[in-house]
């Protein structure tokens, strides 16, 4: 089976760190592909669209290479973008999809952006201190101590890489605007959220979970970005759950 994985709002496949290496260990017979949202990492360059379906449907042409049927694993926006490829595409195509602290449009505009969040990310975003922005991103979306390195890997990033403010907005936009279709696009699908996420509230995944009868697991502590706070948890239970599934 081949994996693909997408992360979230102005972030690139290299702020997964080394979660597909470890994937790819505890799962020999799988292989794990990461592609960027149009306007992040090695298409930083191009323009994001203003909606979801525009974005998925980039994704999906860079994605021509890899042979179908696919699993994804996509992190909050980038789960709105898989969640709507799930949607369009032929019955099959797509086979396995885990879901990571992201919003699927069922959920109160409060819980699917909390609005404490919201003015830090308009500041973050806003800054023109590259590094003291990922060092800001860092302590919103991460519940751990974060170490010098991160940031400094991250501000790596952003300097080879950086997203601008016009796709910034765009991308912040296509995910407000999101709704998905109202048919379950698989009859199972694996769904981890954060109680501790101080961005998206955990009840929308829970909304994922009951509308649809998916599985829903819940990390007691870790932030938003999951994959970063508690990697270890986030392999295991898409493990378990594809091991469930044989």
């Amino acid at each position: 089976m081949h994996w693909i994985l997408l992360r979230g709002l102005t972030r690139e496949q290299a702020h997964w760190g080394d979660l597909p290496e470890r994937l790819a260990a505890s799962l020999p017979e799988h292989r794990f592909h990461t592609l960027d949202l149009p306007g992040t990492g090695n298409r930083y360059r191009d323009t994001s669209p203003w909606t979801i379906a525009g974005i998925r449907q980039r994704v999906a042409q860079a994605a021509a290479h890899i042979p179908p049927p696919y699993g994804l694993i996509a992190l909050s926006m980038g789960g709105m973008v898989a969640l709507d490829w799930a949607q369009a595409e032929p019955r099959g195509r797509i086979q396995y999809l885990v879901l990571i602290n992201t919003s699927g449009g069922f959920s109160p505009p409060w819980q699917r952006f909390r609005p404490s969040a919201l003015p830090a990310v308009v500041r973050l975003l806003s800054r023109r201190e590259l590094f003291d922005r990922e060092a800001g991103i860092l302590a919103l979306t991460s519940n751990r101590p974060v170490a010098t390195e991160t940031v400094k890997r991250w501000y790596s990033i952003q300097r080879q890489r950086p997203v601008s403010r016009q796709n910034a907005l765009r991308q912040l936009t296509a995910a407000a605007r999101y709704r998905p279709r109202a048919q379950r696009p698989l009859p199972d699908a694996l769904v981890l959220a954060s109680r501790g996420d101080r961005i998206v509230d955990w009840r929308c995944s829970r909304a994922l979970e009951q509308r649809w009868q998916w599985r829903l697991q819940v990390h007691p502590h870790a932030g938003h970005d999951l994959p970063l706070d508690a990697p270890d948890w986030v392999v295991a239970q898409i493990v378990a759950y594809l091991r469930g599934q044989a």
